[in-house]
């Protein structure tokens, strides 16, 4: 016998699961999660660390990035409404999308000097080393 929920606190468990079970789209296939964090990417050379985060659709101006203590903070919001109206019809959509994502900064960069651009759809952002922790260049040693 199937089991009417595996939400015991809801009033209509049936419909509550039917109805969450999965959003469709018009091809029948399973939309992913309404609450998307954006893909980053995150790198190191000898000079700096690389953030590359993955923010199609935004401008510059959406962006709040913070650092506090040694927690950088990037978040950003992104609202557009359209409005379409003829002589026996009006149809208005808006659409809302935000996000916030937090890093560890290590004790080795240098807060003040952290920089971001955003091109492409892609939000990179540098975060330079001190100098006495950047690894001295290679020297060759000759034996005598």
């Amino acid at each position: 016998m199937k089991t009417l929920s595996s939400k015991p606190d809801t009033i209509f468990p049936a419909l509550w699961d039917e109805f969450f079970s999965g959003w469709l789209d018009t091809n029948g296939k399973k939309n992913k999660p309404f609450l998307t964090v954006p893909a980053v990417n995150i790198s190191e050379d000898k000079d700096a660390f690389k953030i590359a985060m993955a923010a199609p659709g935004m401008k510059k101006e959406d962006f709040r990035i913070d650092v506090s203590d040694d927690l950088l903070t990037i978040s950003a919001e992104n609202e557009s409404q359209q409005e379409d109206k003829k002589d026996n019809y009006r149809k208005q959509e808006y659409s809302f999308s935000s996000f916030t994502r937090s890093f560890q900064v290590p004790e080795s960069v240098v807060a003040s000097k952290i920089e971001a651009k955003y091109t492409d759809g892609i939000l990179e952002i540098s975060l330079p080393k001190k100098e006495e922790t950047k690894p001295n260049p290679s020297v060759n040693i000759a034996v005598k």
